[in-house]
């Protein structure tokens, strides 16, 4: 029995304590019935998960520049989705994976306890963030005497009452540009637990929860507020269904589907439907194109709303992860490159290299407004902003293999955090 059979009571044909349905050798096991994702054993790492979230930070640090040459490289312009949906399916893949894993040897009470402590850390990254990023907006307009970066970054209802906003900024309700993400996946993270225990009882059950509760959240509008007016630039009612997937997936979900992953009728539905939305991002940049679009379509489709995680970007995701887990094996020899271990350091350090990404986005910004705007000058900041990231990850790599002399009990529980959002 695998931990995810145990964490969701129910065991899969042909693991260990299942009862077998048929007497078959080995070697009579159908190929189609292989797990398209599988749980890494305790104290192994799924690489696969480490590359894509780090190629998910890399991406978000991009899109957060002035558009520029490295930003035609970004899957956004090519389809519905982008890197956020593949930053939240992770997150809560491995969260759930960690997480479970400690509800069913730990218990309930202590998961949960578990689950707050690493809330408050992502919490204290985000204050953090937070104040060193004001500081960096501030002194740039100051020094520079531009205020246009105050507004522009968001943070001018700071600057006229910082006492209203600091609090504001506390509760969640206040963020500047490109600090949406933290406040979502703190969100999430605290309801976990409730996400974990109901998926012990009913998995298939608490995935169409959330289902139901994203189609009221469309249905009526459901919201957050934030300050000084307007909604969170991320809702979690209705991207918690990503999260909640990535958890069902973790636990044993992926495994039930498998069949269905590797049928050839999914792989072209897949394709089929990546080149459409591919076709439909090309008519944004290529106007002539549009009048090819049926009307009755334009109308049903737009906008994609990014906020409430439009129907539209959430198949787009499903597609691109179908063909990932169809064509990339948990054994690609390649997971073990040099050259794509940059992306997996990255990957493995999530929390700070994603607050590390959105100060770089703002210097790079500053340093294209101030210095120089051309192309030469935007793929220079671009790859240098991406070097930092990678040397900061493997800094952190560093010390937590070689200068942290802790036990090793310690050293796996740091393992863990690490797989469950990085830090």
């Amino acid at each position: 029995m695998t931990i995810a059979d145990q964490v969701t009571g129910s065991t899969i044909a042909g693991t260990a304590g299942a009862k077998p349905v048929d007497a078959k050798p080995v070697d009579a096991r159908p190929r189609t019935a292989a797990p398209a994702i599988t749980l890494p054993v305790i104290g192994e790492r799924e690489l696969r998960l480490d590359l894509f979230r780090g190629l998910a930070l890399w991406l978000i640090f991009i899109d957060h520049l002035p558009p520029n040459l490295l930003t035609w490289f970004t899957i956004r312009n090519y389809g519905f989705s982008d890197a956020t949906e593949i930053f939240i399916f992770i997150s809560g893949y491995t969260a759930a994976f960690v997480y479970g894993r400690a509800m069913l040897e730990s218990g309930v009470v202590i998961a949960t306890a578990r689950i707050l402590r690493r809330v408050w850390q992502i919490y204290v990254a985000h204050v953090f963030l937070f104040t060193i990023f004001l500081a960096e907006i501030s002194y740039v307009a100051t020094s520079f005497e531009n205020p246009l970066y105050t507004e522009e970054m968001g943070i001018m209802d700071f600057l006229k009452q910082p006492d209203v906003t600091i609090v504001q900024a506390l509760l969640l309700r206040f963020r500047p540009v490109n600090m949406d993400v933290l406040p979502l996946y703190i969100v999430l993270m605290l309801a976990l637990p409730l996400i974990l225990w109901s998926m012990k009882w009913k998995p298939d059950v608490t995935l169409g929860f959330s289902v139901l509760l994203y189609a009221v959240t469309w249905e009526y509008d459901l919201y957050l507020s934030a300050y000084p007016n307007g909604f969170w630039a991320f809702n979690p009612l209705a991207w918690q269904l990503l999260f909640v997937f990535g958890a069902w997936c973790a636990l044993g979900g992926a495994r039930r589907m498998s069949r269905i992953l590797v049928s050839p009728v999914t792989m072209w539905i897949s394709i089929a439907y990546l080149v459409a939305a591919f076709y439909v991002t090309l008519t944004w940049y290529v106007p002539q194109l549009g009048h090819l679009m049926p009307k009755l379509l334009e109308q049903w489709m737009y906008p994609i709303d990014k906020t409430d995680l439009d129907v539209l970007r959430f198949t787009h995701f499903l597609a691109l992860a179908a063909l990932t887990v169809r064509f990339l094996p948990r054994d690609w020899p390649g997971l073990k490159s040099p050259l794509l271990r940059p992306l997996i350091l990255c990957g493995q350090h999530s929390l700070e290299i994603f607050c590390l990404g959105v100060f770089l986005a703002f210097a790079g910004h500053f340093i294209l407004a101030e210095v120089s705007g051309g192309p030469g000058m935007h793929a220079l900041i671009s790859l240098s902003g991406i070097l930092i990231m990678w040397a900061v990850a493997w800094v952190i790599s560093w010390y937590k293999r070689v200068a942290d002399k802790s036990g090793s009990q310690t050293k796996n529980a740091v393992g863990s955090a690490d797989m469950a959002g990085g830090g």
